[in-house]
């Protein structure tokens, strides 16, 4: 839904006002949810998980900024050349049932005094991928960000021809801002960077979304999803419009 402009005494339109008094910088901290933790990636602990985990599979690192590493000390020189970033906070990922490493992610280029901050630097082993564990790393970060942190702006960006990534945002609930052309050179290719975002004012809709599909109900014995992650959006969608109605 668009926002209706405002008129100043001048008769020009502006934005509406806002009562938000900045966010706080994430702090590298355990995020736990039912199938996942999401912990401090440090390179002393991880490194080796990245290549043994990760590295053997360079599908995954087509899009990423770095190759895939070959051994633990390259794989770590990339762990703390992002963690010793002041605008970052990585995690490593681990399954709860198993205490087995299964990816990286990170909160990156906070910025709390306008509220903005980007999700990336994402690499899920193919174990992780397409489970309810995997949804759950989102929904944890994204709650983090706005309900602990006080965020106004969530990012996802991503190179243009990344087809899973797009589709990706998409699914999670991220809207399309538009494509922002040669915005990088990338392992000497060009890269147009795609840019999604959710809003403080969209988190309370996508987040009723994510608790619903992420609810046992929402599963069949074989564990197959009842409905989609988009069709429970909708429906939170709908009966919140039809309550305010």
């Amino acid at each position: 839904m668009g926002r209706v402009a405002r008129l100043n005494d001048l008769g020009q339109p502006v934005g509406e006002p806002v009562d938000w008094f900045g966010a706080r910088a994430p702090r590298a901290r355990d995020l736990v949810g039912r199938w996942v933790r999401l912990g401090p990636l440090s390179a002393a602990e991880h490194a080796r998980h990245v290549v043994d985990r990760l590295g053997a599979h360079p599908d995954l690192w087509t899009y990423q900024a770095e190759d895939a590493p070959a051994d633990a000390a390259t794989a770590g020189r990339a762990i703390d050349a992002m963690t010793g970033r002041p605008d970052t906070c990585a995690f490593a990922i681990v399954d709860r049932a198993s205490d087995a490493f299964q990816g990286r992610v990170a909160l990156l280029r906070s910025q709390p005094s306008i509220g903005s901050i980007e999700v990336g630097w994402i690499l899920y082993a193919p174990s992780l991928q397409r489970t309810r564990a995997a949804t759950e790393v989102q929904y944890l970060l994204m709650r983090y960000a706005f309900d602990e942190l006080g965020y106004r702006r969530y990012e996802w960006k991503c190179d243009s021809l990344n087809q899973p990534s797009r589709a990706a945002a998409a699914r999670l609930g991220f809207v399309e801002e538009g494509t922002w052309r040669n915005a990088l050179v990338v392992k000497g290719r060009n890269r147009d960077t795609t840019w999604f975002s959710i809003t403080d004012r969209e988190w309370p809709l996508v987040r009723l979304g994510f608790e619903a599909w992420l609810a046992d109900e929402n599963f069949d014995e074989s564990g197959r999803q009842r409905r989609t992650l988009a069709e429970l959006r909708a429906a939170c969608a709908h009966r919140a419009a039809r309550v305010s109605g």
